[in-house]
């Protein structure tokens, strides 16, 4: 390893992910993506043998509303600014033969 980071090949990874760089791209992506390869080598020295794993750093909570039944839109109004409507169901164009 140099001292700016790991060295690797941008053409190799472009063709791995499908993606075409020109040469003007390789050029300037290849100093950004050295960069953040050399940040990680920071990161991967910390110790971090101590720190239990965690999936996100905040809890996470089920934040939506309870499933409660309730009344729902009236067929007329859920029907209003629909462009074609048939047996009060939307009408759409089909789409699977």
């Amino acid at each position: 390893m140099s001292e700016q980071g790991p060295a690797f090949d941008l053409s190799y990874v472009a063709n791995l992910a499908r993606l075409e760089l020109s040469e003007e791209d390789v050029a300037m992506f290849e100093p950004q993506l050295q960069g953040i390869l050399s940040y990680m080598e920071k990161l991967d020295a910390i110790d971090v043998s101590g720190i239990e794993p965690t999936a996100h750093a905040n809890p996470v909570l089920n934040v939506t509303r309870p499933d409660e039944v309730c009344p729902s839109l009236p067929v007329e109004e859920a029907l209003r600014n629909a462009p074609k409507s048939a047996n009060d169901q939307f009408v759409v164009p089909k789409v699977v033969e």
